[in-house]
């Protein structure tokens, strides 16, 4: 695989994260029935709180989970499909919406990530950016403050960088998975 294939591939999904959020309406009465049977109330409140475009990005990467570990030994567990469904609730603390989040991406693309994270001591919009553009440690303390699973919080601190993956303690197959529903 090229240097730049995993650049292309993140461009595709972000490409398509965006074309989908366009698309209005909240999940089906029965996915959002289905989430808050897997779920804790707390962390059910907190995923009911994400825009409809991201509940639904979440049920659909945790649908996509569901198949990935069909045929393993973690098909039944629960805190594996609790973690796609919960592993942008960060995203919360930013309060972006849709063009906005696209502008944040920019900003980092073209001005680093050491630039764009001392953002977050600024007010404003570079607040904002910086809060959606480190969302996944935001929503680890979420899930951690909603009683969430540890490997849950883990995941959603670590889902974008796949340096951290092996320090999350998630089964390798599991984290494979997860990446692999995300990314589709």
């Amino acid at each position: 695989m090229s240097a730049s294939a995993p650049r292309l591939r993140r461009s595709w999904h972000l490409t398509k994260r965006f074309f989908g959020a366009l698309v209005p309406g909240a999940p089906s009465s029965d996915d959002e029935t289905w989430v808050a049977h897997v779920l804790s109330p707390k962390l059910f409140d907190e995923w009911k709180a994400m825009p409809d475009h991201d509940r639904r990005h979440s049920i659909s990467v945790a649908r996509r989970l569901q198949l990935g570990l069909s045929t393993t030994e973690h098909a039944d567990d629960d805190q594996w499909v609790a973690a796609a469904l919960v592993h942008d609730v960060g995203k919360l603390d930013a309060d972006l919406g849709v063009f906005a989040r696209v502008a944040a991406t920019l900003a980092r693309g073209a001005l680093g990530h050491e630039r764009t994270d001392r953002w977050i001591d600024r007010h404003g919009w570079r607040l904002h950016c910086a809060r959606y553009l480190r969302h996944d440690e935001l929503g680890a303390a979420r899930i951690r403050a909603a009683g969430g699973p540890e490997a849950v919080a883990r995941w959603a601190a670590a889902h974008h960088d796949r340096s951290h993956w092996v320090g999350t303690g998630i089964p390798p197959e599991v984290v494979a998975a997860l990446d692999a529903a995300d990314d589709d």
